[in-house]
């Protein structure tokens, strides 16, 4: 009976071990809940930082895009608050997560010259859209200004990161051709 017990106690310890070990799939880990299925399974299969920055700039663009069109839909739903509010905060997820990303590459030393001149072209973009929004007034600018707001504050902080690491990370190494 005693050996029976030291068997069940060694067979919980070792399934207790097995599932804290974390699962490399897993990156990133956590549920982003602004991204579909589908977006967190390519950011899931994507290895490359510099392409994932591609990815969530790409998604980024997509938010704001739907957010303007809310914001300028002529026959608004009774939830369009909330909607205006989850479209912001998931544009300011996305690029939070792009400039993630530029630390990940920094530290694998991974070249992503040409994410980072897509990222500072785009949040370019985003930032001229976002303080254009800012200017907004009435009833609905009120519901989502504190959100408005944060973002363009994510989106100069993602732009600073994005400007640092085009000065800071070394240029690719160029490969000669043997003669």
């Amino acid at each position: 009976m005693k050996y029976v017990t030291n068997l069940f106690a060694s067979v919980i310890a070792a399934l207790l071990t097995f599932a804290a070990v974390p699962r490399a799939s897993a990156i990133p880990q956590g549920k982003m809940d602004y991204l579909t299925e589908a977006e967190a399974d390519k950011i899931r299969d994507t290895m490359s930082p510099g392409e994932r920055i591609k990815l969530y700039v790409g998604f980024a663009e997509d938010r704001l895009t739907k957010f303007q069109y809310e914001l300028n839909r002529q026959n608004p739903d009774r939830r369009r608050d909330e909607m205006l509010n989850s479209l912001m905060n998931a544009y300011a997820g996305c690029v939070d997560d792009a400039a993630d990303q530029i630390e990940v590459a920094k530290q694998k030393q991974v070249d992503i010259h040409a994410a980072l001149k897509i990222f500072g072209d785009k949040g370019k973009g985003f930032l001229e859209i976002l303080e254009k929004l800012s200017q907004g007034s009435g009833a609905d600018f009120d519901s989502y200004k504190e959100t408005l707001e944060d973002a363009i504050e994510g989106t100069k902080d993602a732009m600073t990161a994005t400007e640092k690491a085009q000065k800071e990370m070394p240029a690719a190494p160029v490969r000669r051709k043997p003669s």
